[in-house]
């Protein structure tokens, strides 16, 4: 029995966390400044789901961190970046922290 119980508890931690995903990263053209960023960064904040953005001019990366149990959709984030002037190539969600994204971009730069 208390292997029944203990089986049910991983699996609903299991289900829990792939519900949703963590981090949103999206490739996108027309980064080319500072100020490209934080247009960018400003906007995407302001979506309520938004919990951090991180943004990379030199991998044309920016990456979006979901605040728990809330997710915003492909097309509205593609929306947001759209309507400021660039173009989203890809857009890819994973269970990477934005923490990792953040020192990812980081290591890659040149």
């Amino acid at each position: 029995m208390k292997k029944m119980i203990h089986m049910a508890a991983t699996l609903a931690v299991l289900a829990a966390s792939s519900a949703s995903a963590a981090t949103i990263e999206m490739n996108v053209n027309g980064l080319v400044c500072a100020f490209c960023a934080q247009g960018i960064e400003k906007r995407l904040r302001k979506l309520p789901a938004t919990a951090d953005v991180v943004v990379s001019l030199e991998q044309r990366l920016v990456a979006v961190a979901l605040k728990d149990g809330q997710d915003i959709s492909d097309a509205e984030l593609r929306k947001a970046l759209t309507d400021a002037g660039y173009k989203v190539i890809g857009i890819e969600r994973s269970d990477e922290s934005i923490a990792a994204v953040r020192a990812r971009v980081k290591q890659d730069k040149p």
